[in-house]
């Protein structure tokens, strides 16, 4: 399927690994130009460089989302460069050990500053513009390995905002969406130290996925360029899971 992404202009927080270079990744492959940003130099340049391989235009910055001003100069200066903004992709965490505190600051106030801040630009987009928040099924459940901890439910807050976004920028061709990943397993990341620390633990959540297995970064990605792309056109304040089956919910 042409999802019709080519030459589509993207922005992707969280790029330099796991998800978010897989999601940066998927869209180079459709023929999108890119801005990436994280918070480390390094592995952000060399994931920059693995896009440019692929030949899409690439702008990378380091940028720390926690801090307002600077995310949004970033998206400021990407849209500059890229000539306009098509797709935002919202993708930072501070994830399941993060305080209250630092779960507000790193996940809730930047998806609501830069969706606030794209809007202008996306609404100008002739192709349609587009949101994605990636978001996580511990906000669908309370159980393993949720629980009663700042990350479930503070995503469970974005997803409530994303779907409320889908309905009030739809009158301005911005569609809004959510992809909610189950465990998700790639090297360095959680999942596979939980595999080595806490083996346990890992099998646990690992024999509740009905498919047998983690999911992988790409399967991830792919949905996310779907819902992102001219191909869901008609579909905004969704959430779509990809999960393997984990969540016991309809």
């Amino acid at each position: 399927m042409d999802l019709g992404l080519r030459g589509a202009r993207v922005v992707v927080t969280g790029a330099s690994r796991g998800i978010g270079r897989a999601i940066a990744q998927a869209f180079a492959e459709e023929g999108a130009d890119l801005a990436v940003c994280a918070r480390s130099p390094e592995p952000l340049e060399r994931a920059a460089g693995e896009l440019r391989e692929l030949g899409a235009r690439v702008v990378a910055e380091p940028v720390d989302v926690a801090d307002t001003g600077a995310l949004t100069g970033f998206l400021d200066r990407a849209a500059d460069e890229l000539g306009g903004l098509d797709v935002l992709v919202s993708n930072v965490s501070g994830g399941s050990s993060a305080s209250w505190e630092q779960g507000f600051a790193t996940d809730v106030l930047p998806f609501v500053r830069m969706a606030e801040h794209a809007v202008p630009r996306l609404a100008a987009s002739e192709r349609g513009g587009a949101i994605v928040l990636i978001s996580t099924t511990s906000a669908l459940h309370s159980g393993r390995p949720s629980g009663p901890k700042s990350y479930g439910a503070l995503k469970a807050a974005l997803n409530h905002h994303a779907a409320a976004l889908g309905r009030s920028l739809a009158p301005q061709g911005i569609r809004v969406n959510t992809v909610s990943p189950g465990p998700v397993e790639f090297e360095g990341g959680g999942w596979a130290r939980r595999r080595t620390a806490d083996p346990e633990f890992y099998t646990s959540v690992r024999d509740r996925i009905p498919m047998g297995r983690m999911g992988r970064p790409e399967e991830i990605a792919r949905a996310v360029v779907f819902l992102a792309s001219p191909a869901a056109s008609f579909t905004t304040g969704a959430n779509l899971v990809v999960d393997g089956g984990f969540v016991d919910r309809v």
